[in-house]
């Protein structure tokens, strides 16, 4: 689920950012970012997006919630994903299950903590950046009590 949550942010990010005319355009352009989908998937994530085709190529529809994608909620992915915080100076160090610190970073980005100037995430670990080992070791508080 969180893995088609991010294909899909990154549909409508590659629609967002210029004129995708067919979908083997679209499909090239996710490969570049790292998504390796199917004619199937695509179509699917299109028409679940609601995506449409217009003369100028895909376009995402106007409307109030049209072309916005939640990630499920972050204490969730916290408590699903996350192994281990450890504060290191004004850095944080968050361990994940392999392949889901992107998920789980985008969350976090979400939750637009003062605390938290921005992070970087690889495949299965998380650097969080703050402005001062204070505020590092208060965000590592705040994931250990997501994790329960």
């Amino acid at each position: 689920m969180v893995n088609k949550t991010l294909r899909q942010r990154a549909v409508l990010d590659v629609i967002r950012q210029g004129s995708i005319t067919s979908q083997e355009e679209l499909q090239r352009a996710l490969r570049k970012r790292g998504f390796k989908v199917t004619q199937a998937t695509l179509s699917r994530d299109i028409r679940d997006l609601g995506l449409i085709k217009t003369s100028a190529g895909y376009a995402i529809p106007q409307g109030e919630d049209a072309g916005t994608l939640a990630l499920p909620p972050v204490k969730r992915l916290v408590r699903e994903f996350v192994l281990d915080a450890r504060p290191a100076q004004n850095l944080l160090v968050v361990k994940t299950i392999i392949g889901s610190a992107q998920p789980v970073a985008a969350a976090l980005d979400e939750q637009d903590w003062d605390e938290v100037v921005g992070t970087i995430a690889g495949d299965d670990a998380i650097l969080i950046v703050c402005p001062d080992k204070e505020s590092a070791k208060k965000v590592a508080e705040r994931i250990e009590e997501m994790l329960g």
